[in-house]
């Protein structure tokens, strides 16, 4: 994100408006929070992200994106998860 840059770079320009530049440090925290637990959950219950994918009919290289948090899972294929791994949805999320 080219404004988190920009910040990170200490660009005083954006600190006049403390909202925005909260707003954009929210942006920016997020974008390097775990959102899911995907991974974790895989690990405790000794399954692999191949076996999720092929439990779910998903490229494995999209199941791979949802554990390292690099893309997120739709509230469709969250239900669908947390089914094959025998959970409740809010054990993948990270609250």
């Amino acid at each position: 994100m080219k404004i988190a840059i920009f910040l990170a770079k200490g660009y005083s320009c954006f600190q006049k408006n403390t909202i925005f530049v909260a707003y954009i440090n929210n942006v920016r925290d997020m974008d390097t929070k775990d959102l899911n637990r995907i991974k974790v959950v895989l690990a405790e219950k000794k399954r692999t992200n191949k076996w999720l994918a092929e439990q779910l009919g998903k490229d494995p290289a999209t199941v791979s994106k949802w554990c390292t948090n690099s893309a997120q899972p739709n509230l469709e294929n969250l239900m669908d998860i947390a089914r094959c791994l025998e959970v409740n949805v809010n054990e993948l999320l990270r609250m």
